[in-house]
């Protein structure tokens, strides 16, 4: 009875952030993307994550490719990522700082298109949303804003070690 109350409680807390906390915008149910070739219907569409996203190099062993570090700001900030994402802080959900040094660009990329179906199927992303409670809501990008939101995390977490 209590862990029903919890689910619910966090369904309800995750639809909230969903229009209130992260844009207002809703995504196109059934897209799918050539990086991650996952639906956003998930488990229940039979779809599964690719094989291994957290496996290999981490996000930040790679160069940040500055031209899309602005963009990736901005979405950043006009997708509400901010309300509840921190640099050096935990806000409602994870701190971001370091990220790119604990997830491959893989995992983050998937993460960001499609929260949902991480969170049925990576262990990880199953372990953050038992933590915080809390599902990111899907943001609608395209593979292009989220390689660009990346790139943004990867600057910001290398501002940080520079201090």
């Amino acid at each position: 009875m209590k862990t029903t109350r919890l689910v619910t409680l966090a369904l309800a807390l995750a639809a909230v952030a969903a229009v209130a906390g992260c844009g207002g915008k809703t995504a196109d149910s059934g897209t799918t993307t050539g990086t991650t070739n996952v639906s956003a219907s998930g488990a229940a569409g039979g779809d599964a994550l690719p094989a291994g996203l957290d496996e290999g190099p981490r996000a930040a062993t790679t160069p940040i490719d500055e031209s899309k570090v602005e963009a990736g700001e901005k979405l950043f900030q006009t997708r509400g990522c901010s309300a509840c994402h921190g640099f050096g802080k935990r806000i409602s959900c994870p701190d971001l700082d370091g990220v790119t040094s604990r997830r491959t660009a893989k995992w983050i990329e998937t993460q960001i298109l499609h929260p949902d179906v991480m969170t049925k199927q990576d262990p990880t992303a199953r372990q953050l949303f038992a933590q915080y409670a809390l599902q990111m809501p899907k943001q609608g990008l395209t593979p292009a804003e989220a390689a660009a939101v990346l790139e943004f995390l990867k600057h910001k977490n290398h501002e940080s070690a520079e201090k």
